[in-house]
């Protein structure tokens, strides 16, 4: 039995007329009739019933029918679930690189729009510094990465998200210090900063934050994300200085916070991937990444 043959079936059951069957399939009646001989054959059952005035479906045949029906319904359903992988990706995964320190409240919309577009595509999300990301982009482990600025390599493509300025992090008080005193009051606090190795040009940038703000951080504690950062300050164990972007993240945790929008620093937020790599979920990803 070939699939011909049921196509055959199914037209001539829907139109119970060998002649009109023959039309729609574009071929002539009698291979048409042998064809569904030759299927009643192979099925051992009497289809259709038939004189010179009419053709009927027996009960076999409609039963036969309706099973028919299912299977190319069935072969329909998975032609475009096969047609939604090839078209999602090569390999039906979206690896997707991000920072600690970034608060991107628009990951997630994103990522549901992307499988409204591209149902059976699965995503993958990896908190990794800024050098590991570079280095998984480069070897493609990686589609995308939401990264902080530098990102040296002539092997990526980078779009720009957003410019985060930055805020000091203390415990929450009752009174906490106005802007204009802030640097006094965080001068001889323990502070809590990312690990330099873990993230070097960003250790860089908050220690230019406090040398521009008049005085060198005693860095009693280091951590390798913002989480256990700002753990570290809830618990009283110090400050830190923050991307602002956070603000909106933690603002349910017992933290005061202190903008330096008007301090010269700030990070770029980029979106950076390999321009070699072509599949249509990067590319859709790409494009449709809001930039703030």
């Amino acid at each position: 039995m070939e699939l011909r043959h049921l196509w055959y079936f199914k037209t001539v059951a829907a139109h119970l007329h060998f002649r009109k069957a023959a039309s729609v399939l574009f071929i002539s009646q009698p291979p048409l009739s042998r064809q569904i001989k030759e299927l009643e054959e192979e099925l051992g059952v009497q289809l259709f019933l038939r004189n010179n005035k009419r053709v009927a479906l027996t009960e076999a045949g409609k039963y036969f029918a309706t099973s028919v029906d299912n299977i190319f319904a069935i072969l329909e359903e998975s032609t475009n679930i096969a047609r939604q992988i090839h078209n999602a990706a090569d390999s039906g995964e979206l690896k997707i690189g991000y920072i600690s320190s970034v608060y991107q409240p628009h990951l997630a919309g994103v990522l549901k729009s992307l499988r409204q577009q591209f149902p059976y595509i699965k995503t993958s999300l990896y908190e990794r510094p800024t050098i590991k990301q570079v280095g998984s982009l480069e070897q493609g482990q990686l589609d995308a990465g939401i990264l902080r600025m530098p990102v040296n390599s002539d092997k990526l493509e980078i779009k720009t998200l957003f410019f985060d300025p930055f805020m000091v992090v203390m415990p929450k008080s009752d009174k906490g210090p106005e802007r204009k005193n802030i640097a006094d009051y965080i001068r001889d606090k323990p502070f809590i900063f990312f690990n330099k190795e873990y993230a070097p040009h960003y250790y860089d940038k908050l220690i230019e934050i406090c040398y521009r703000l008049g005085f060198k951080p005693d860095i009693t504690h280091e951590a390798n994300n913002v989480h256990s950062i700002v753990q570290l300050v809830e618990a009283g164990l110090g400050v830190s200085i923050l991307p602002l972007s956070l603000k909106q993240q933690y603002a349910d945790l017992r933290l005061s916070f202190v903008s330096l929008e008007d301090l010269p620093v700030n990070t770029e937020v980029v979106l950076a991937y390999k321009p070699t790599n072509t599949g249509k979920a990067l590319e859709w990803f790409l494009k449709n990444y809001p930039q703030s």
